[in-house]
């Protein structure tokens, strides 16, 4: 296929908002450049992300019905409406595959397929002559770890705690992404929870080596030795799109209270702080959170959901917190743009659980940089941000993974003045936002995808 003729891509994202928006970024880099994206989504994830399509001429939604499986709430579409406790919404996924390719042969075969989870794509696609690419949000630390518990279990053995603490063959001896001891274990429990279905670490290492190429949203200043790690292990390409930040959407939200409360504020002398819009801390996680925060001495707003038992944020506050920290602090338990709110003046410091869009944004912004992860894969994260890149710092656990309020409190006084990472914040964020840095990677990427066309 010639490069003067344009792309058309279908897209279709596990059934997550974590992994909707970044494909829906992906598409946006994209059709500004002329191709045509049609990003399979479930119909109310398709009506709470228009707002995010800048180009509605070349990307399209196709709507799909996530079929009700035993275990599934009434309705649920996506891991926002579930806890997928029971691996039920991956059976769902699986549902969906007559009702894929029929949407894919009205589309007269698209030139690529884009998924993450969805391991039968390739098989789906093998009659259509389509070229796949498993484009995962995830950083390339974890993958390195898929195809570690992979062969493992290739031997015969259960996965321990052990093979996600020992650096493969061949992996960047240098790596300072590494999982913490009880991290491995809780990652190990994952992975060999009993189950009569195949398990989303076995999805993952399928979807990686069935398709034609890997894309990652990562850089290769960053992250490329682990892509090249990879790219070794499997004999495959692997790409990267750059970091994939957000433009800002033409009619994007902000709330006008918490606007106006962050206008009373000196520039960067509030703490914002945000774990994504699907965590549910523990209670007493949620105390300490907040007591940390508050023993800082500076202002801060929240963004969390109601901790585990709570029905309400208020109720689950500390006794005699609102009252203490009333006027100098939000805590709110719906949705916020975390993308505006760090961009606000006001705002110098940025708490977060160390997920993928948070990383990124964080990286972008110029508020400093806290990291609390509570799962596997934000740990890696948080380990690439503090320890390799060195541009942020993480908030200190005991060996059950807990932080205490002071461990929350000591990270934020330490990244207050002049200091190693605010220096090496500022040099990845130079970077980041440098001009055609972004808009390079993408242009990269398409021409590898027009080479992936032709092989």
């Amino acid at each position: 296929m010639m490069e003067d003729s344009k792309l058309h891509i279908a897209m279709f994202p596990w059934l997550a908002f974590g992994h909707f928006i970044p494909f829906l970024q992906l598409a946006n880099d994209l059709a500004k450049r002329g191709h045509r994206i049609s990003l399979l989504l479930p119909t109310n994830a398709l009506l709470k992300l228009k707002h995010m399509n800048l180009y509605p001429q070349l990307i399209t939604f196709c709507a799909l019905t996530i079929p009700q499986v035993e275990g599934l709430p009434p309705g649920a579409e996506t891991t926002a409406d579930t806890k997928n406790l029971d691996g039920s919404l991956e059976v769902a996924l699986d549902g969906l595959q007559d009702e894929v390719k029929n949407i894919l042969l009205q589309m007269e075969n698209p030139n690529l397929v884009f998924y993450d989870f969805a391991y039968w794509i390739p098989e789906l696609v093998s009659e259509m002559g389509c070229k796949t690419v498993k484009f995962t949000v995830f950083s390339p630390t974890l993958l390195t770890l898929s195809l570690t518990m992979s062969k493992s279990k290739g031997k015969g053995r259960a996965v321990t705690a052990a093979d996600f603490m020992e650096p493969p063959a061949g992996f960047p001896s240098d790596s300072k992404v590494v999982l913490r001891e009880h991290e491995a274990y809780q990652l190990s429990c994952f992975v060999n929870l009993p189950s009569n279905r195949i398990k989303m670490f076995d999805r993952v290492v399928e979807a990686l080596k069935r398709c034609d190429a890997i894309a990652f949203r990562a850089c290769n200043e960053m992250e490329g030795h682990y892509c090249n790690y990879i790219a070794t292990e499997l004999g495959k390409p692997v790409y990267c799109t750059g970091p994939l930040l957000p433009e800002p959407p033409r009619e994007e939200p902000f709330d006008d209270q918490i606007a106006r409360w962050l206008e009373k504020f000196e520039p960067n002398s509030v703490i914002f702080c945000a774990f994504g819009s699907e965590m549910e801390l523990e209670k007493e996680q949620f105390h300490q959170l907040v007591l940390g925060l508050e023993l800082t001495g500076l202002p801060f707003l929240v963004a969390v959901r109601p901790p585990e038992g709570s029905s309400s944020i208020e109720e689950a506050l500390p006794e005699g917190f609102e009252e203490r920290v009333k006027g100098k602090a939000i805590v709110h338990g719906g949705w916020v743009s975390q993308s505006l709110i760090l961009r606000h003046r006001a705002i110098g410091y940025f708490v977060s659980h160390g997920g993928s869009a948070s990383m990124w944004e964080s990286l972008a912004s110029h508020c400093r940089i806290i990291v609390a992860p509570n799962r596997p894969d934000f740990a890696l994260n948080a380990r690439l941000m503090a320890e390799e890149l060195e541009a942020g710092v993480e908030v200190e656990k005991d060996e059950n993974g807990r932080f205490f309020k002071e461990n929350l409190c000591n990270a934020i006084k330490s990244v207050m003045g002049e200091n190693i990472q605010k220096e090496n914040h500022k040099k990845w964020r130079d970077l980041l936002l440098s001009p055609g840095f972004a808009d390079n990677y993408i242009d990269s990427f398409i021409h590898k995808l027009y080479e992936l066309l032709v092989q």
